[in-house]
């Protein structure tokens, strides 16, 4: 939510500062099971394709593919949440199901996955980053301690793999943010991330291509921790 309204075109305060900063927790909370379901059937599956008779040197590019696809089945479930989420967050007066009813009267189906373009440009870039890294910094620390990872191991190179992905991608997560509150009819509405890049330059700068980079990077190195360590764990279980 601070992130979110860091990077919201009319400033961290007048979208609602630190007011109610677990709005949009009902539209999360209902996407991220699906969500986390959706990419990782794909990830696991394409991974496991890919490697079969696939070289060694082979294996960075393999995680890099299987994870962009991943992505992008993921999106068709993370968009309308985000949506949703986001515009909770700069509006913490509304309710989830108002924002959801009011976009979809307003702009339909459409309305919901305006900014699915602008996410998966975000989220391939970002998976491309944090998975390869996150497997390889697996790899290394199994091949230092002669055993395969801890379950907490992984969610350390998880959280490391996480902020940095974070950190780089950032600048798309400020595109993708402007274009999904952008009110519609306007120029950012339209969903192209150059444009809404360059306005985001002309106006802000660096700093503005850079807004919440902490808070997400923050967010995201924690994610990363909780959620591939409690995936990894899982898997070694259900394995």
């Amino acid at each position: 939510t601070v992130k979110t309204r860091l990077q919201s075109p009319q400033g961290f305060r007048k979208a609602g500062g630190f007011r109610g900063i677990y709005a949009g927790v009902p539209s999360t909370a209902i996407g991220s099971f699906p969500n986390a379901a959706a990419f990782f059937i794909t990830y696991e599956n394409v991974k496991s394709v890919l490697h079969h008779g696939s070289a060694s040197y082979l294996t960075p590019a393999t995680h890099m593919v299987a994870a962009s696809l991943g992505e992008v089945v993921a999106c068709l479930i993370r968009v309308p949440s985000e949506v949703v989420k986001q515009r909770a967050q700069v509006s913490p007066s509304s309710s989830t199901l108002r924002i959801l009813s009011h976009t979809l009267y307003h702009e339909g189906i459409q309305g919901l996955y305006r900014g699915y373009k602008s996410t998966v440009l975000r989220e391939i870039p970002f998976s491309l980053v944090q998975f390869p890294l996150w497997e390889s910094l697996k790899d290394l620390w199994s091949w230092k301690q002669g055993h395969v990872v801890d379950s907490w191991q992984s969610a350390v190179c998880g959280a490391f793999a996480g902020g940095f992905a974070a950190a780089v991608t950032t600048p798309l997560d400020v595109a993708k943010t402007r274009i999904m509150l952008a009110k519609a009819g306007s120029s950012n509405a339209s969903g192209n991330v150059l444009a809404a890049l360059g306005g985001i330059w002309r106006t802000q700068g660096l700093s503005g291509l850079f807004a919440g980079v902490i808070p997400r990077m923050a967010a995201i190195s924690l994610g990363g921790f909780i959620f591939l360590g409690t995936y990894e764990k899982t898997r070694q279980l259900l394995l």
